[in-house]
């Protein structure tokens, strides 16, 4: 045991980088010691994966076999470890490959289990951890960027089922006003809807630039874009009694112009949801980490278990 807690490796996953890190798992507030980022080719085999992803892990220093955490987007059965991707435009050489036992295989030295996370869930149980979340027990954690991915949060776990969420806990099957909230809400879908009003092509960031100086334009696709994330948020929020809402992602990046009209989107949909904190992530590098990390502790309670997958022990 090194004297900051627990070091637990993790691998996190993305469509275009991989991350490996040492996570220590120390009290009050787990910390990243150590990151290394390197590039992932998602439409590669599945063999020039598993090689990539490895090759990630050899940077990360463990002297035996112990347990990994890996966080990654789905569509993915994380229980069995096993891809679910077809026509997502990544990792869909993953589809039907069982991850984990390959991964078991690949890294050295060989782990002594594998446990998968989404990785939005990751970045809810990270924020609640050691981020913006820490201090409240029921936390909706959303990431804004290709898409909208959601998490959760009940003292600790990643609740994923049951009427106090959506379906598999995922914003993204949502839609507001019969259209898919990611249609609204995406970094495609601001570009396209800026593009549609100006003739522009340009990204989120310097839109929200032009925002910031006063263009009506920009500041009408923002806005429409955090009220419509609102709206179709705030039935969620409230059946989940969450006492705060912590925004990540790309797109979290331009919080100061995007606050003012999530919050209406909420309060204005459900006033009773007034009192509901938002609040931008204070980690959103390490928050992925440190719940990757934190599904290593399945087995003692850290994340509910049909999140995560054991590989044998060898």
């Amino acid at each position: 045991m090194n004297a900051l807690g627990e070091l637990v490796p993790v691998l996190e996953i993305g469509g275009t980088h991989v991350t490996s890190a040492l996570v220590a798992m120390s009290e009050p507030t787990p910390v990243v010691v150590e990151r290394h980022r390197a590039p992932l080719h998602a439409e590669a085999p599945a063999a020039a994966i598993v090689t990539e992803l490895a090759a990630a892990a050899s940077q990360i220093d463990v002297e035996e076999s112990v347990a990994w955490g890996v966080a990654l987007p789905g569509p993915f059965d994380y229980h069995h470890g096993i891809g679910r991707y077809e026509d997502v435009g990544k990792f869909d050489n993953l589809r039907h490959f069982d991850l984990g036992a390959a991964l078991v295989q690949a890294i050295l030295p060989r782990p002594s289990s594998v446990r998968f996370i989404n990785d939005a869930d990751a970045f809810g149980l990270g924020e609640c951890a050691a981020g913006a979340g820490r201090p409240y027990d029921r936390a909706v954690c959303l990431t804004l960027g290709t898409g909208v991915g959601s998490a959760f949060i009940d003292h600790g776990y990643a609740v994923n089922e049951g009427p106090e969420v959506p379906p598999d806990g995922s914003a993204h099957l949502l839609r507001w006003c019969g259209v898919p909230l990611e249609e609204m809400v995406s970094r495609r879908a601001i570009r396209q809807h800026y593009r549609y009003l100006t003739g522009e092509t340009t990204d989120v960031k310097e839109i929200a630039e032009r925002a910031r100086i006063g263009e009506i334009d920009a500041a009408l696709v923002l806005n429409t874009a955090m009220r419509a994330l609102g709206e179709g948020m705030a039935p969620w929020i409230a059946s989940f009694g969450a006492s705060v809402v912590i925004v990540g992602g790309s797109i979290s990046g331009s919080w100061d112009v995007l606050e003012r009209s999530l919050r209406m989107g909420i309060t204005e949909s459900h006033p009773d949801l007034d009192g509901v904190l938002l609040r931008v992530a204070e980690l959103p590098e390490d928050a992925p980490l440190v719940g990757a990390a934190a599904s290593v502790g399945a087995a003692s309670g850290s994340i509910r278990e049909h999140s995560s997958w054991s590989a044998p022990s060898l």
